[in-house]
């Protein structure tokens, strides 16, 4: 079937769909994910302090959504890190810690065996389950959060939002193994069943999900053998991810979420939007670190399929995979009685382009209802 290509792409047709949208109130959601914090302040950067930084001297926004990768270790993330990360957090001026929803990337997985993903319960906690390493105290939250760690949601007017953390700490060959984490994404079939009755049992809503994968052949580099080449004899070479030598099937699918629990290239997601086109409206992951300009076979950083529209929003990170990371992060606008949303890309560094709005990356996406503040 021939794959549908998001269409609305220069800047005549943007500036002429903002113009033609509503006038009402906003809603701004800053998409961010893959800072890596360990990594970069090995380099004396601080990969998430100097993004917040940005963000509340440049623009406005009201939530932000964090995709994950919050460690840049690659065995089991430590404390030092996880109080790093939280001083970062720190830094913030005008927005408060429970302004975040965030879930687990595959580099913030405990390893097998040990307390189940530990390290980010204790310092990224989107819970607020353990206030006193976190700093996050869920009766802050503007926006309350319904769930375990795993999957949670949480609503802002008639939109939905449904967290999927990944499972990198599960048992082999989906989760960690003796050379550390593995690139592929990976959810339990209870959070795959979770997403979809919460899916059917709310049609009349904007429906957003995130995971830290991509799904298959969605966005850039997210297709077999993309994250990861495979050679004409049999061996293995890194192009957007690492490559483990003791992972076995995993490699095939480096760059999306490839497992539901032990099931590998399981497609639920992608079997279920495929049958049931248009049933969520906007899927949110990272993972992936490339410039906004790559478009690896064809597919870009934002696209739709399935009557859905696909954004990787990463990655903070300069360090790592540097020879590929280039920071930056995405700014959607949704309007009061609008089904379109505009969605903006922002450099925190100079190394691409020059540092702050890139306007080559903005986009307008179309929802498939109108967006209501309440």
């Amino acid at each position: 079937m021939k794959r549908r290509r998001f269409i609305t792409t220069s800047a005549a047709a943007i500036a002429g769909a903002a113009k033609a949208a509503p006038v009402g109130r906003t809603f701004r959601l800053w998409a961010i994910g893959d800072p890596h914090v360990g990594t970069d302040i090995e380099h004396k950067r601080e990969s998430l302090a100097d993004a917040i930084r940005d963000s509340e001297r440049d623009f406005d926004w009201d939530i932000a959504i964090n995709v994950g990768d919050f460690s840049g270790n690659q065995g089991p993330p430590q404390d030092d890190e996880g109080a790093e990360l939280v001083r970062q957090f720190g830094v913030l001026k005008k927005h408060r810690r429970e302004d975040f929803y965030d879930i687990a990337g595959n580099h913030d997985a405990s390893r097998a065996g040990e307390p189940q993903m530990a390290w980010f319960r204790k310092w990224v906690d989107p819970l607020g389950e353990n206030t006193a390493h976190s700093g996050l105290d869920p009766q802050r939250r503007k926006h309350p959060v319904t769930g375990s760690w795993e999957r949670y949601e949480f609503r802002i007017g008639n939109a939905m939002f449904l967290m999927m953390s990944d499972r990198n700490d599960l048992p082999l060959p989906m989760g960690r193994g003796k050379l550390g984490g593995y690139p592929a994404g990976a959810v339990t079939k209870q959070t795959f069943d979770w997403w979809r009755e919460r899916v059917e049992a709310n049609r009349d809503l904007i429906v957003i999900s995130a995971h830290h994968h991509m799904l298959r052949e969605t966005t850039v580099g997210s297709g077999d053998w993309e994250g990861v080449e495979k050679l004409p004899d049999g061996s293995f070479k890194s192009r957007y991810h690492g490559v483990q030598k003791d992972a076995g099937t995993a490699v095939e699918g480096a760059s999306y979420l490839y497992f539901l629990d032990d099931k590998p290239k399981a497609m639920a997601f992608e079997n279920y939007l495929a049958a049931h086109p248009g049933t969520i409206d906007l899927w949110f992951g990272g993972h992936t670190h490339t410039n906004p300009d790559d478009n690896f076979h064809g597919r870009t950083h934002i696209e739709r399929k399935w009557d859905v529209n696909f954004i990787n929003c990463c990655a903070l990170t300069r360090w790592h995979g540097s020879a590929r990371s280039r920071p930056m992060s995405r700014l959607l606008t949704f309007t009061e009685g609008s089904d379109e949303v505009r969605v903006q890309c922002y450099l925190h560094t100079k190394i691409h382009a020059p540092k702050g709005w890139y306007p080559k990356a903005e986009r307008v996406i179309k929802l498939g209802k109108a967006f209501r503040m309440a």
